[in-house]
């Protein structure tokens, strides 16, 4: 994203009274415009979230980078697929559990996710295959004590998040022979009350380029807001948004499954 087109969000969230700006991407932090964009979201009064690699944290051209953020009290996102090594290196590759869990007591050591600290610190999990998460509350209780007791690393809530049938994960899918039976099994499991809450009922994706979509997902898939909605930042306007038709499709089952699933994880 270009410095031009940070300087429109910046200009459509001065419009409105939207309380958290979510920055994400492969390496958000990498954006030579990341920081200048935080302290003028933060000078505007707003929340913001820094979807997090964790092992960004031990880059050595980003040293100062969990000052940086504890300072302006950036909320932190990190997915983190299992409290095991074995697990988490078979998902994400060799050694990224040992990384992930040096970034954490970085960010432990800097208050993140300690008792009483306002710096949040929030983990992700998503299911290692064509199945739907277990409840969130208990995944999230055997992941703080396992998280603790292996390797002194506390947080404060874990995110479980459906496995949409998009991208790789769809690959996986037709390759193992399991897209319908898994579509049979996000069908099956539609939870109205999951449905109410979903991200894309109060969000906006915003692509590198300015063009918006009504999630992630649909970002992933080059859906971009339609029915008459405007679908670039350029032409922000929060009224026609608000009443916009969300553009929906089979992949969003996923959110709608279960106990519903969206960037903040259980729905219902």
């Amino acid at each position: 994203m270009t410095q031009d087109t940070f300087e429109l969000c910046l200009k459509a969230i001065a419009q409105t009274d939207v309380p958290t700006v979510d920055i994400t991407g492969g390496a958000p932090e990498l954006n030579p415009h990341f920081r200048w964009f935080v302290e003028e979201v933060r000078a505007l009064g707003r929340h913001v979230i820094d979807r997090c690699n964790l092992t960004i944290l031990l880059v050595p051209s980003q040293a100062d980078l969990a000052d940086f953020l504890a300072t302006h009290h950036v909320e932190i996102v990190a997915s983190l697929p299992s409290f095991t090594a074995t697990q988490t290196d078979a998902q994400r590759g060799e050694g990224v559990m040992d990384a992930s869990v040096e970034a954490l007591r970085l960010l432990n050591a800097r208050g993140y996710g300690q008792p009483d600290s306002p710096l949040i610190l929030n983990l992700v999990y998503n299911p290692n295959g064509a199945y739907l998460p277990a409840s969130q509350e208990s995944l999230e209780v055997r992941f703080k004590r396992e998280m603790q007791r292996r390797y002194g690393v506390v947080f404060n809530n874990l995110f479980t998040i459906t496995n949409i049938p998009i991208g790789r994960f769809l690959e996986f899918l037709v390759d193992t022979g399991n897209l319908q039976g898994y579509m049979k099994r996000l069908i099956s499991a539609f939870n109205p009350a999951a449905a109410r809450h979903v991200m894309c009922r109060n969000m906006l994706s915003i692509g590198w380029d300015g063009t918006m979509f009504d999630c992630d997902f649909n970002q992933m898939l080059d859906i971009q807001c339609n029915h008459g909605a405007p679908n670039h930042i350029r032409d922000f306007d929060i009224t026609r948004l608000r009443h916009r038709r969300i553009v929906t499709g089979p992949h969003c089952y996923g959110c709608t499954a279960g106990a519903g699933s969206s960037c903040g994880g259980a729905t219902a």
